[in-house]
């Protein structure tokens, strides 16, 4: 099962809330893919002079845990004022933190991403840092306070999947204990199963399940791909070899003279 910031999850699926046809779209999706975090952006719903009430209502209606997020904030100062607001909207420690640098790819800015960690954990917030797989950054936030990482896979919204490999199996290497959630980049179920098969810990989602032709159905195929990436990693799967080797053993084998 896994754990986050000491509550126990037992789905392996995070799911974004922005995107969907509609509510009752939303609603069964979230139904559909068995859930137990939502994740919703306090400043996408409340810009445009909207307050974004009938939605968190709806949300809160769901019945699963709110981990709110900092989308779209482009520095620290913007980034720790929303994490501020929508605690005390969703009565939540946790905040997903996002800081932007660039607006073409969507990376963050893992400079102030670091620095805005450190602000919000030391004002009690649990942080799940959405951030690079670059090693030194994952490094730097950890010892900022968080215990969680959320590396990317390729550019938000892209349906990439998994570009660097290498440098995936690296962070679940050097932080063997630590929460992995692979967040952006993810467009089909088997980059998900890749990236379980690894060995991390879970996956969010949001534009792969919201922007499919049947978000429920998709997100019902996502989750059993993600059960059965974790197990694969679980039971010990066989590592590629250069040589043929032989299924049926040849002890035992007939021999005719």
């Amino acid at each position: 099962m896994l754990e986050l910031y000491g509550h126990k999850i037992a789905s392996r699926l995070l799911l974004g809330t922005a995107r969907y046809p509609s509510p009752a779209v939303l609603a069964e999706t979230v139904k559909r893919s068995g859930t137990e975090i939502l994740t919703v952006s306090l400043r996408r719903e409340t810009a445009g002079g909207r307050n974004g009430g009938a939605f968190f209502d709806m949300i809160r209606a769901l019945g699963t845990r709110i981990l709110p997020n900092t989308a779209g904030c482009h520095g620290i100062s913007e980034a720790v004022l929303t994490a501020k607001m929508a605690r005390e909207v969703f009565r939540t420690n946790w905040i997903k933190l996002e800081v932007i640098g660039t607006h073409d790819t969507l990376q963050p800015d893992v400079f102030a991403l670091v620095d805005a960690a450190r602000i919000l954990i030391d004002e009690g917030f649990e942080v799940f840092p959405y951030t690079t797989d670059d090693l030194v950054v994952a490094e730097r936030l950890l010892e900022a306070g968080c215990k969680v990482l959320m590396p990317w896979c390729a550019p938000i919204g892209t349906a990439a999947g998994p570009l660097n490999l290498f440098a995936l199996r690296s962070m679940r290497a050097n932080f063997p204990e630590v929460p992995l959630i692979v967040d952006a980049g993810i467009g089909r179920p088997s980059h998900a199963a890749t990236v379980m098969e690894l060995g991390f810990d879970a996956v969010l989602l949001n534009t792969a399940v919201a922007g499919a032709g049947d978000p429920a159905s998709m997100a019902e195929a996502f989750s059993k791909t993600i059960d059965a990436g974790r197990q694969a990693f679980e039971a010990g799967m066989l590592e590629p070899r250069d040589m043929a080797v032989p299924s049926t053993p040849l002890i035992g084998k007939a021999v005719f003279l």
